[in-house]
């Protein structure tokens, strides 16, 4: 059975860095997307970034240069460094999966994980 699980969240102090992972099971992640979704209370779902099966990356305009999203396929997790982190980017951030291996809009991801909590607060 395919599931996705994150993990990583926690609480940070504005400027803070985390990096989230998102863990593989029940399939091999090399011919899938993968993207990084953010939702916070209160608001729509956000794509923040997304992983191709061939590597290619996009961002956000609102995180470009301050997060990296990579892929280690021999560890069927991809994750996401996130530096310079800002309150208003408290959410619960979802990782969600494509097996078109290309990245889809938020809505068309065929898989979800749980999600894991980011704060950040001072």
């Amino acid at each position: 059975q395919l599931q996705l699980v994150e993990s990583g969240g926690g609480l940070v102090q504005p400027g803070g860095s985390l990096r989230l992972s998102c863990a593989a099971s029940g399939f091999t992640l090399d011919y899938y997307a993968i993207g990084w979704i953010r939702q916070a209370p209160g608001k729509e779902r956000e794509g923040v970034s997304c992983i191709t099966s061939d590597g290619s990356t996009y961002y956000s305009d609102s995180v470009k240069g301050r997060f990296t999203i990579s892929r280690d396929n021999a560890k069927n997790t991809v994750y996401l460094q996130m530096n310079s982190l800002k309150p208003e980017e408290t959410a619960v951030y979802y990782c969600a999966a494509s097996n078109t291996g290309y990245c889809p809009v938020t809505a068309d991801f065929s898989s979800w994980g749980q999600g894991t909590q980011v704060t950040v607060s001072s």
